[in-house]
């Protein structure tokens, strides 16, 4: 089968080097020329332009994408000619803050308490609702804590505002939680949906730094049921992250993800089948690949910069994964993956990368 991926980033070319060993060809839309080049088919081009959309629609089985900010619009002009998976219903809801926080609660999804934010009086009256502290975001477009501003006094307002205004927002209260959490759930076109264990995440200045799988006393069984609402709600086909405070006995949730996700890149070594193979899996129609861990793992982000190659590789059950992207701050150029039969000797492996990755920056 041949893929269309729009976007040309890591996860799609994670995509197709998990694709291809299946015997599937990928053919990506991206407007950066130098976009995975050597790996695939490419159409250089705008990912709403009529003309590559149509070329992409005509060279291709299926469509899927590699990040949520594709125009919806050109997901509907695809889907009138080919199956797109997750649908774009899917990927509208997750690109609006406001709209994804009103849809978990129609579910019955916890979350933080939230408000809209159309104005500076506006603003105002959502801090009366929320009270403080709380979180001001953008309600599209903002990722890896971007288009964000924490408001702790009420004079924070008039910055929060002349940063991120006049942009529609949301005003979100701010989460005394115990622990981050993902969980990654997969659904295929018949249905069936398999579940990753889940997943602790440490994130610094808005960006995911660490991860560690499986979770150790995580409640698996109602965060799996929150993804499985989630879901079936949307007849989602793929891999579909949800992002999660643990607040006690409670947990909430932040944001969905309608592609594959960075917490889940423990798995391309770390379970039985990883999020990557899952997915084209998924949106091919072939049954599900098994989501058992195997032991414990570790992930840890490359920001920026990336150490000695050698000096991770020396490090005893590391995995090393490079972007082909030019280093520059706040960039994600790589990852690396840790596992072991034992949870201890894992994070005593992360931390020394940790280390190497610090002296890197």
């Amino acid at each position: 089968m041949n893929i269309g991926v729009l976007g040309g980033g890591q996860l799609g070319r994670m995509l197709a080097l998990a694709g291809y060993p299946l015997g599937h060809g990928f053919v990506f839309l991206d407007r950066a020329p130098e976009a995975l080049e050597g790996l695939g088919s490419r159409i250089i081009g705008a990912l709403d332009d009529p003309g590559a959309l149509e070329e992409l629609a005509a060279r291709v089985d299926l469509v899927t994408y590699e990040f949520e900010n594709v125009p919806v619009e050109a997901a509907r002009a695809l889907a009138r000619r080919v199956p797109v998976y997750p649908g774009p219903d899917a990927l509208e809801v997750s690109q609006d803050r406001l709209r994804e926080k009103t849809l978990f609660r129609q579910l019955g999804i916890a979350t933080a308490p939230f408000a809209a934010v159309d104005s500076r009086p506006g603003l105002e009256r959502a801090l009366d609702e929320i009270g403080l502290p709380a979180v001001l975001k953008i309600r599209r477009l903002g990722y890896d804590g971007k288009g964000q501003a924490v408001l702790r006094e009420r004079h924070d307002a008039d910055a929060a505002w002349t940063a991120l205004g006049p942009s529609p927002c949301i005003l979100e209260g701010f989460v005394g939680f115990t622990r981050e959490l993902s969980c990654l759930g997969v659904r295929g076109r018949d249905g069936a949906m398999a579940f990753y264990p889940l997943v602790e995440n440490r994130h610094e200045g808005g960006i995911l730094r660490r991860s560690l799988a499986p979770a150790s006393g995580a409640p698996d069984a109602d965060a799996t049921a929150l993804v499985r609402r989630l879901a079936e709600h949307l007849d989602y086909v793929g891999v579909l992250a949800l992002e999660l405070f643990e607040a006690g006995a409670t947990l909430l949730a932040n944001e969905m993800a309608p592609r594959v996700h960075n917490s889940g890149h423990w798995t391309m070594e770390g379970a039985e089948t990883g999020q990557f193979e899952n997915h084209v899996r998924a949106v091919t129609g072939a049954p599900l690949g098994s989501t058992a861990a195997i032991g414990w793992s570790g992930m840890l982000n490359l920001i920026g910069a990336w150490p000695e190659p050698a000096a991770i590789l020396a490090v005893p059950g590391a995995h090393l994964h490079l972007y082909g992207k030019a280093p520059r701050p706040g960039r994600k150029v790589g990852h690396v993956t840790v596992r072991s039969d034992d949870a201890t000797v894992v994070a005593d492996r992360l931390d020394a990368i940790e280390l190497l990755i610090r002296g890197a920056a």
